[in-house]
């Protein structure tokens, strides 16, 4: 076995991802054998402390011009492109990690971290670092010849995440009325991966059926997800209790429901209220809400439909809010934060200190390396939060997340609905995995811990 294989080459490219934007991917070559590719996914509904993401619209022109023989219009991509970015992996990363051993991916993420030189990866961009240090982590993997969650998580490898399955699409994902963002099913009684993706895929054909029964829209938004004009929360769960029924499930018992809000999307900090346009709209009339008449309108939903977790249910910056959800609902419900956490450990710590929420949402791409991202899972789990990898809105063909919440043993993972071959590639990825590992596989209920 190799102790030490050089990074011979490293080399970025501008490719599409799922929403036709640019997006980053990186590949790394090791003994001049071994490739490693990857590629960089992209929020649209983001946390404000999230690690900047490289666009060349958004530079200034003075920055633009240090490298004139490459076009960096604001017109290109609609000033999405993403040539700075890859200039950054050719031209300023690779001369320095060339030489750096493969296997060492702390180190890789170190010196890519040293020579960002920023808090927020705002000098190199964090797609441009996050593309190389994944394709790195699977650079190694491939010269060992072993999968890649084997070379992340070690020997005790073997539990499969439960799907957090996005059936439903609002907010930011979906160009409708819809004001929370992501309704989810959740296989929490089913007894291997293999069979909670089929009663998710199942519940979602079930739900086009009585959807096009109704007359109401199947388009599906960003993630997949079906995005019909609807009143409230409510209708949509009464939906989704109806096309769980009808697809021979039980709604509690064999699925569950999920909610991402994304209330940060809903904030208005001048007025410090929650506004729902949609609802509102549908209604004829304002529908805003405080922290605490947000927190009794998720309580009127946990009473009526089987929902264990909410995800980002308040903004990312209501500490005060968070400490009373959590107080309210945490013994009972798995309160996740995403845009209040950002896979930041900073923020993570702060949340542990605070004592909110009870489980974090981990995307790579919020803090630009995989080793950072790693620490977040850790932490998380050292003070009893629950972790979930996920996916971005803008997703690319890449399978590493399906790897990472086995190898981590995170126990839950969110892909996006099942549908569209970008969501689609990391449930397939895991079924392959949970073949792999054949009767040491385990798949477990992670809201045992609120019933």
């Amino acid at each position: 076995m190799y102790k030490y294989l050089p990074i011979t080459d490293l080399y970025a490219r501008e490719i599409l991802d799922s929403r036709g934007n640019p997006t980053v991917e990186v590949e790394v070559l090791a003994a001049d054998e071994f490739c490693g590719r990857a590629s960089v996914p992209s929020g649209a509904s983001t946390g404000r402390y999230e690690v900047v993401e490289l666009r060349d619209g958004r530079q200034r022109e003075k920055n633009l011009e240090k490298k004139p023989g490459i076009k960096h219009t604001k017109e290109r991509y609609g000033g999405m492109g993403v040539e700075l970015a890859v200039d950054h992996v050719n031209s300023r990363i690779a001369p320095a990690v060339i030489g750096m051993n493969v296997f060492d991916q702390a180190a890789v993420d170190e010196m890519l971290k040293k020579l960002d030189g920023t808090k927020d990866k705002s000098n190199l961009g964090a797609n441009a670092m996050l593309g190389v240090s994944m394709a790195v982590a699977r650079a190694a993997a491939n010269s060992l010849g072993i999968p890649l969650y084997s070379y992340l998580g070690g020997v005790n490898v073997k539990m499969l995440p439960v799907p957090m399955m996005n059936i439903m699409n609002g907010g930011k994902h979906a160009d409708n009325t819809i004001d929370i963002q992501e309704f989810m099913i959740v296989p929490s009684g089913a007894e291997t991966y293999k069979e909670g993706l089929r009663m998710c895929a199942e519940v979602y054909q079930m739900l086009k059926k009585i959807l096009k029964e109704e007359g109401l829209s199947t388009a599906v938004g960003d993630e997949g997800g079906f995005a019909p004009d609807l009143p409230d929360a409510g209708t949509v769960l009464e939906w989704m209790e109806k096309a769980v029924r009808r697809a021979g499930y039980e709604p509690g018992q064999h699925i569950t429901f999920a909610l991402d809000v994304a209330a940060s999307e809903l904030y208005d900090s001048t007025f410090q209220k929650y506004v729902f346009e949609g609802e509102g709209k549908m209604q004829g009339k304002p529908c805003v809400r405080s922290s605490e008449e947000l927190i009794d309108y998720y309580e009127e939903l946990l009473e009526r439909f089987p929902i264990v977790s909410l995800e980002d249910p308040l903004d990312e910056e209501d500490w005060d809010g968070w400490e009373l959800i959590t107080t309210r609902l945490g013994l009972h419900t798995q309160l996740v934060g995403d845009d209040l956490f950002v896979t930041n450990t900073k923020r993570l710590k702060k949340g542990i200190r605070k004592k909110v929420a009870n489980a974090i949402l981990i995307k790579v791409n919020q803090i630009g390396t995989l080793t950072e991202a790693f620490d977040a899972i850790e932490l998380a789990k050292r003070a009893g939060y629950q972790t979930i990898i996920s996916h971005r809105s803008g997703e690319t063909a890449d399978t590493m997340i399906a790897d990472i919440a086995v190898a981590f043993q995170a126990g839950q993972i969110k892909t996006g609905a099942p549908c569209r071959s970008e969501r689609i590639a990391k449930d397939n990825q895991l079924l392959r995995i949970e073949e792999k590992l054949g009767n040491i596989a385990r798949y477990e209920n992670p809201f045992v811990r609120f019933s």
